[in-house]
């Protein structure tokens, strides 16, 4: 069966971040034609080489709207993901300039050519900001986000959101929970462990010891798998079944408790880390600099003071509008980003076998 994104063109802005990179590969493997636009230079570019056909070094924050107007048009884009922007790594005025100037820019861009493509805005749960523990967040509820990176993205929505209303673009934002599985933001809480975890097994972590801030929040998170094959379900989504319903959250459905996540992941390692959770330690959510190369991960946990100690998308609007369900579990993607963090598939086997790792948590206020 032929796919619907077959022969279709996409643009993917910010389409060397990690999220940028997965949903490129989406699309290229249903045959759609590719092109990845960012600042950081993709690995096919020569030296000094701005761009290869495939991909185009640009920086999305000090081009002109007339600018990328262009390089949409040249593309013949029929799709628009916006993938880029910054997350945690400026100050708010760096990250407005990123998360939401951009977007701006986009929609101008977009609203002037002849042929207008589709444009899909990734969000992020932290766009609605802290709820009650229980609450279930629809896309209804009113957003109040604490954080610099939540209301910066909550600007860029926003304008978005706006011209998708009045006609202007075909628009639509998709709030992503927290990302993880396999190519997902190294700098996220669990790619971080991942990451120390594989080290420390080859031997090249000095301790074995994991600092981190107190784990005490439960969070939505959802595969980078399932985010890919949401935004590809957004692509070719009929207009019909999308009217009065531009902002879409994207995520499991659960609010899963992150120590037993970091606790699961090690014991999956076969690796004795125990982890030391302190007060002012590293974040209990690294922040990460995703830059305009794109965002490690717009959906990737939110920086310490975000408030977001309860998080639980309600997805039934996904399922409803974008056939889209989450499908990857909690323990094959703990797995496949450890072997994607470079430990070796059958070290993991072995653990899952062997009962795992040793998990001991040490808590100091």
């Amino acid at each position: 069966m032929v796919s619907q994104a077959a022969g279709v063109s996409v643009v993917v802005l910010g389409g060397t971040g990690s999220l940028g990179r997965h949903i490129s590969e989406v699309f290229e493997a249903e045959g759609a034609r590719v092109l990845t636009v960012s600042r950081a230079a993709a690995g096919r570019l020569a030296a000094g080489q701005l761009s290869d056909g495939r991909h185009i070094r640009l920086d999305l924050t000090g081009t002109s709207p007339a600018r990328l107007a262009g390089v949409l048009a040249g593309a013949g884009a029929d799709i628009v993901v916006n993938a880029a922007g910054l997350a945690w790594g400026g100050g708010e005025e760096e990250l407005g300039v990123a998360n939401a100037g951009l977007v701006r820019g986009l929609v101008e861009a977009v609203s002037g050519l002849a042929h207008r493509p589709r444009v899909i805005q990734l969000g992020t749960v932290h766009e609605y900001g802290p709820v009650a523990p229980g609450t279930a967040i629809t896309e209804g509820l009113p957003p109040a986000p604490v954080s610099a990176y939540g209301r910066t993205k909550l600007l860029g929505a926003e304008a978005m959101l706006r011209a998708a209303r009045s006609g202007a673009v075909d628009g639509t934002v998709l709030r992503i929970a927290n990302v993880y599985g396999p190519g997902a933001p190294r700098t996220s809480l669990l790619g971080t462990v991942a990451h120390h975890l594989a080290e420390t097994a080859r031997g090249r972590s000095a301790e074995g010891a994991l600092p981190l801030a107190p784990l005490t929040a439960r969070r939505d998170f959802v595969d980078i798998r399932d985010v890919g094959q949401a935004v590809l379900a957004a692509a070719v989504a009929p207009r019909v079944a999308r009217t009065g319903a531009w902002i879409v959250n994207v995520g499991s459905g659960r609010a899963s408790p992150v120590r037993e996540l970091v606790d699961r992941m090690i014991e999956l390692s076969g690796v004795e880390a125990p982890v030391v959770e302190r007060a002012g330690s590293r974040p209990e959510s690294p922040g990460s600099r995703g830059g305009l190369g794109g965002l490690g991960g717009p959906g990737g946990p939110g920086p310490a003071g975000s408030g977001a100690d309860w998080q639980l998308l309600d997805i039934s609007a996904a399922r409803r509008l974008l056939g889209w369900r989450p499908r990857y579990r909690a323990d094959r993607s703990l797995r496949d980003q450890l072997t994607a963090a470079g430990l070796p598939p059958d070290r993991v086997s072995r653990a899952v076998r062997a009962g795992g790792g040793s998990v001991r948590s040490v808590r100091n206020g």
